[in-house]
């Protein structure tokens, strides 16, 4: 018995992976059925709702049969059901450089910068050129002696208590350092030199702030409409054919439901195979090879 149930069992096995595999579809959210042209051509609309990830290419296409009537396809038209939504935007960057010079500022900002805010809006940015801010980074203190000489011309003596002890130059206050003398007709002319320190304060760097600004915009809405159209293309066969009063004639085969697999051509038979396996095929085998041995007439 386990031996004639084997080929039977691997028939029946055949049969089902032979089943062909089918891709998921979509199901339309409205059908809508109407006549087109002079001629009154019924046709059907069917509408799908997707999502930008959804693959468009899972929409049935195939034709149908309805209504007696066969329909083939003529379109199928994309409508795009994103809103966006623009606004302006800024950015504020600072750049580190050591000059103030402003078309040198200039030659190290980028062109252009692409934002993505964290409200869901993207978009390119450009520098404000008349906008940019310069300023000092910082600053340090610098010191250097300075110098003056002055003339003291016709003094009576060669006496250091007849030279000015400070002067004025430059807005800084300058200490006596030395005197030269030189004597003319009975009279004395010095020749002092006055020194001081002066001091100064310089910028370590400085810091451009540019704006950055544009257009961003946000795509609110993520869904795509496919409007598949299906005209009539004359009646099918079995409208034209007189229809018998029970069921199909014998030579016809059942009708293939719409996805392509006749179930019942398959199940059927398969449900015979695991009958005759389970309850007598055995006897089957057993007769068949008892009248090829000459054992039975």
């Amino acid at each position: 018995m386990k031996r004639a149930s084997i080929p039977i069992l691997a028939a029946l096995t055949a049969c089902l992976l032979a089943l062909p595999a089918h891709a998921a579809s979509y199901y339309p959210i409205s059908v809508e059925e109407y006549t087109y042209g002079p001629f009154d051509q019924l046709r059907i609309d069917k509408v799908y709702e997707l999502s930008r990830s959804d693959d468009p290419a899972n929409i049935p296409t195939g034709d149908f049969d309805r209504d007696g009537l066969h329909f083939v396809l003529l379109d199928v038209v994309k409508t795009d059901q994103a809103e966006t939504d623009t606004k302006d935007y800024a950015e504020t960057i600072t750049l580190e450089t050591d000059t103030k010079d402003m078309a040198l500022i200039i030659q190290q900002l980028e062109l252009s910068m692409e934002v993505s805010t964290e409200d869901g809006y993207t978009g390119t940015l450009t520098p404000d050129y008349p906008g940019i801010k310069v300023e000092a980074a910082g600053y340090k203190t610098s010191s250097r002696t300075v110098t003056a000489t002055r003339s003291y011309p016709n003094l009576s003596d060669a006496d250091a208590s007849l030279i000015p002890r400070t002067i004025q130059d430059s807005g800084r206050t300058l200490t006596l350092a030395d005197v030269q003398w030189q004597e003319a007709g009975g009279f004395y002319n010095a020749s002092a030199t006055y020194s001081g320190t002066a001091s100064s304060k310089y910028a370590t760097g400085y810091i451009a702030t540019v704006e950055y600004k544009g257009e961003v915009t946000r795509t609110s809405c993520d869904t795509v409409i496919y409007t598949a159209t299906f005209a009539s293309h004359g009646e099918t066969q079995n409208s034209k054919a007189p229809q018998p009063s029970q069921g199909p004639a014998e030579s016809d085969p059942p009708e293939a439901p719409e996805d392509g697999v006749n179930w019942a051509v398959l199940v059927i038979p398969a449900a015979l195979l695991l009958g005759l396996a389970g309850f007598g095929g055995w006897k089957l085998v057993k007769y068949i090879k008892d009248k090829k041995r000459g054992y039975v007439k």
